[in-house]
């Protein structure tokens, strides 16, 4: 369990202590709630913190928890002279820090992410591609996990681009997911 995890609980009811950039959930668009807002945590998991603020609902980046009074967490990084493979990597691990809102279980976990590539552009920019894909066609959350996977993932200096293709063929089936997951979910 992450601190984040461990230092708030649904429902708890916290003002802002500084204007802060938010992703709003399900549109994927980064807007700014102003200091002193309250707000309300609606799921804490990863470094991300889903809060509730005038019927809407918004995520904070872990690099932003300053503003709801908690340590920031610094978005992850590679050094430099890392390998393809070392970035694939990264960009596999930033993804298991990526959640839909309202699910406590990571995107990769959940078997949405299908394929992770990292492409060298004729510049010598190093583009990842994830292809992933969303529990049902009818899903709001794909803007957000997008925003959410592109940012994290663009803590490497080395990636230039990070592109998000959201695919529904093959279509997500529950037989994807982990046995973390189902276990996590009580699907089992």
């Amino acid at each position: 369990m992450s601190s984040v995890e461990e230092r708030l609980y649904k429902g708890q009811n916290l003002p802002l202590q500084r204007a802060v950039n938010v992703i709003s959930v399900p549109f994927g668009k980064v807007v700014e709630l102003p200091e002193d807002a309250e707000v309300q945590v609606m799921q804490a998991r990863g470094n991300s913190v889903s809060v509730g603020y005038e019927g809407r609902l918004y995520l904070i980046e872990g690099d932003q928890l300053d503003a709801i009074g908690l340590e920031p967490v610094a978005a992850a990084t590679l050094p430099e002279g890392a390998s393809d493979a070392e970035l694939e990597q990264f960009a596999w691990d930033c993804l298991r820090t990526c959640f839909d809102p309202e699910i406590p279980v990571n995107i990769v976990e959940l078997g949405l992410v299908y394929s992770v590539r990292v492409e060298s552009l004729i510049s010598g920019e190093k583009m990842i591609t994830v292809r992933m894909t969303l529990t049902a066609p009818g899903c709001g959350m794909g803007d957000v996990i997008a925003a959410d996977a592109k940012h994290k993932i663009m803590g490497a200096s080395q990636v230039s681009k990070v592109h998000v293709e959201i695919v529904f063929n093959p279509p997500w089936s529950r037989e994807m997911m982990s046995d973390e997951a189902k276990l996590e979910l009580g699907m089992f």
